[in-house]
């Protein structure tokens, strides 16, 4: 590749190579979905088996991550990448991947693909989980402390509850805005609620009924208390990897990082290949399955000799500290 920067994809990748990428499987994103609720379904069995600090311990870093990885799914869904069948993707990426997690699908699309339509601007949606860096490491660990605690869960279940009762705009991150509720009864909130939310009752009642007939009812309390605590702690490091502190521009080879991720980071904070999120900004269809391949053929082209890159998720909360002379920014 000359030593110019590419504004777009198709001026690094072929015609053939970016078909050969885009094409989904339905067999794929059925395995990707078994494994993800394999995984759950084996650590809250070996919680409920051999009950200790330490099984417990073990359970709530897994599950946050696998919070994590039930959104990614759902995340693959929205751009109907995860299946090739449009019907599995939308009907599977409801109900097995979003509400399980309190997430909902088809919002969650419109919001996204604005996203990617504005990355790195001012429209963007998602500028909000970027804007606070670089910042000391003071106030990244004063976050990460309400995330532990279950603070950031409390805001954040406060306000799926105001979206879903139709108070405020939807969004994945922030900025919702007051709706103006002039016209509406209180039968029509109460609809309205019931609607967005009972997905995500009826899942976590099923999941709930399963653990029962198995023996372990309990264990699903420690599914919520990943939601309540590790899930907040890897969403936001998933969020820094991703654009914070990159180049403010339009050009995607500048306004995206993608990570390079260990067992642990894949059993955590990137599930589903999202840590290839460089990748996925400049074709955004292609499948979570297919993003190795992707990187590999962009690594021969020599395109991460212009793009973020970090050789792990410690370097990057090492990239979004800033210097120790500068005065420190509040959480």
């Amino acid at each position: 590749m000359s030593n110019e920067l590419p504004t777009k994809v198709s001026e690094v990748l072929t015609r053939d190579e970016i078909r050969e990428l885009v094409t989904p499987t339905d067999h794929e994103g059925t395995l990707s979905v078994a494994l993800t609720w394999t995984i759950i379904m084996g650590t809250l069995w070996i919680v409920g088996t051999w009950t200790n600090t330490w099984t417990i311990g073990m359970a709530l870093v897994v599950l946050g991550g696998r919070h994590l990885a039930l959104a990614i799914l759902m995340h693959e869904a929205s751009h109907r990448s995860l299946f090739k069948s449009r019907t599995l993707n939308d009907v599977i990426g409801k109900w097995l991947c979003a509400a399980p997690s309190w997430q909902q699908l088809h919002k969650y699309r419109e919001h996204h693909l604005a996203h990617h339509a504005h990355t790195g601007t001012d429209n963007d949606p998602d500028l909000c989980l970027v804007e606070p860096f670089p910042t000391s490491w003071a106030s990244l660990f004063r976050k990460f402390a309400r995330d532990l605690t279950g603070l950031t869960a409390i805001k954040r279940i406060i306000g799926l509850l105001l979206m879903d009762m139709g108070f405020v705009t939807y969004t994945a991150s922030g900025n919702a805005r007051r709706i103006d509720q002039t016209g509406r009864s209180k039968r029509d909130i109460l609809r309205m609620g019931l609607q967005n939310t009972g997905p995500v009752v009826l899942t976590n009642l099923a999941l709930y009924g399963l653990l029962s007939t198995m023996g372990i009812g309990w264990t699903w309390w420690i599914w919520f208390a990943a939601y309540m605590t590790t899930f907040s702690l890897i969403l936001r490091i998933r969020a820094i990897a991703e654009h914070a502190c990159t180049d403010e521009t339009d050009n995607q080879f500048l306004n995206t990082r993608s990570t390079r991720a260990n067992w642990l980071a894949r059993l955590t904070v990137a599930p589903h290949h999202v840590n290839y999120h460089l990748e996925h900004h400049l074709l955004m269809t292609v499948p979570h399955y297919r993003l190795p391949r992707m990187q590999q053929l962009l690594r021969e082209k020599g395109v991460y000799e212009h793009a973020h890159w970090a050789d792990g998720y410690w370097q990057v909360l090492k990239q979004v500290i800033r210097d120790q002379d500068q005065t420190p920014q509040p959480a």
